[in-house]
């Protein structure tokens, strides 16, 4: 708890609201990367303490929220199979597909289990050896390294009853195609703390020389949230662009380097369709040739599957932060968390369900 006291103490967020306001000469737009962030954003109201000048632009940082519609039309196609036990996290099960999601599958009878740690899937296969184990690998560069991991021991273990649905997807690819976009409205970024415990911050470097925008490695309490608006603000108003890391008891530059390591010998990059974005080049991760008899999608033949997005939920232009989520029509009336139409509603960190969860929607 005295880390959480440090982290949220009243006269802290005070000093640090009022030092933004100090020096915030003209209006400016960043970004927070991590849907973790947004979620820490509207819950403390962070947003409604800052000058009317800064504007707060809620990016594709929740991995539920990119993941595309035909991955989850793929996990639905292997998961409906009698002889499968398709593991994954809980925030998937909810995520619609074309015509019902996982969890709608697991009450007509499949055997769809929520996991916590692909490892325990590994478990599973070795537990159930007449069935054929299934893990959806999901998320950003911090959840990558366990799937490494399952893949790993999967392969020691010589399991033939596992494998995997990877989508897993990269930060430093979709902040460069942002900043490229004729939409871009990005001044400065907040980077993803987690993200950068694994894969350190030197990615960033030549983002932040290219584009010349400011990006603050931050992290997730409401100290460290207005710290790092505050560092960047600091930077956009001394026209200076530079990477700093706010979150430096937890964050170093190499990053988590035993973790990348394993990283590189089980994945390699390839490009990756984000849903509401398009393909983003090198954004993704996949199976390297010799993880190939592990890849699900070619065990189950579903890699042909590519499924259009609907056009009805305006998630994409969410995630690019092109509007907020109270700006969709659709926001708390047809799409709500228990009907949702797209996974930014879905998501423990989604922008929607944040805004609809906080209570933003009463206020817009």
């Amino acid at each position: 708890m005295k880390y959480l006291d440090e982290y949220r103490d009243p006269k802290t967020v005070k000093k640090l609201t009022e030092a933004i306001k100090s020096i915030t000469t003209q209006p400016w737009q960043i970004m927070e990367v991590c849907g973790g962030q947004t979620h820490s954003i509207i819950k403390y109201g962070i947003d409604q303490l800052l000058p009317d000048e800064i504007n707060l632009i809620h990016g594709p940082g929740c991995p539920v929220c990119v993941t595309p519609l035909a991955y989850i039309d793929k996990a639905l196609t292997i998961a409906a199979q009698p002889e499968v036990m398709f593991c994954s996290f809980g925030d998937m099960l909810r995520v619609p597909g074309s015509h019902q999601d996982l969890l709608a599958l697991k009450a007509q009878g499949a055997d769809i289990r929520i996991i916590y740690s692909p490892l325990d899937a590994i478990n599973l296969a070795q537990q159930h050896p007449g069935k054929q184990i299934v893990f959806f690998g999901i998320g950003f560069e911090t959840t990558a390294p366990t799937t490494a991991l399952a893949a790993y021991q999967a392969k020691q273990l010589n399991l033939r009853n596992f494998s995997l649905l990877i989508c897993h997807v990269r930060v430093p690819p979709i902040m460069q195609a942002l900043l490229s976009s004729p939409n871009n409205q990005v001044q400065g970024f907040l980077g993803a703390g987690h993200v950068c415990s694994i894969m350190g911050y030197h990615e960033y470097l030549p983002i932040c020389t290219q584009h010349r925008v400011p990006i603050v490695i931050t992290g997730f309490e409401p100290v460290d949230i207005l710290h790092g608006i505050y560092l960047c603000i600091k930077q956009l108003e001394e026209n200076r662009h530079q990477v700093e890391n706010q979150y430096s008891r937890v964050v170093k530059e190499q990053g988590n380097e035993p973790a990348q390591q394993l990283m590189q010998q089980v994945f390699k990059v390839v490009d990756r369709s984000w849903r509401g974005l398009g393909e983003i080049p090198a954004s993704g991760l996949a199976l390297t040739d010799g993880y190939e008899q592990w890849n699900a999608e070619q065990r189950f033949a579903v890699a042909s599957i590519n499924t259009q997005e609907p056009t009805d939920c305006r998630s994409g232009e969410i995630l690019q932060g092109l509007i907020k989520p109270v700006q969709c029509p659709e926001f708390g009336k047809r799409c709500t968390p228990e009907q949702p139409l797209g996974a930014t509603m879905v998501s423990s960190e989604g922008a929607c369900a944040a805004y609809y969860r906080y209570r933003r929607h009463q206020n817009a």
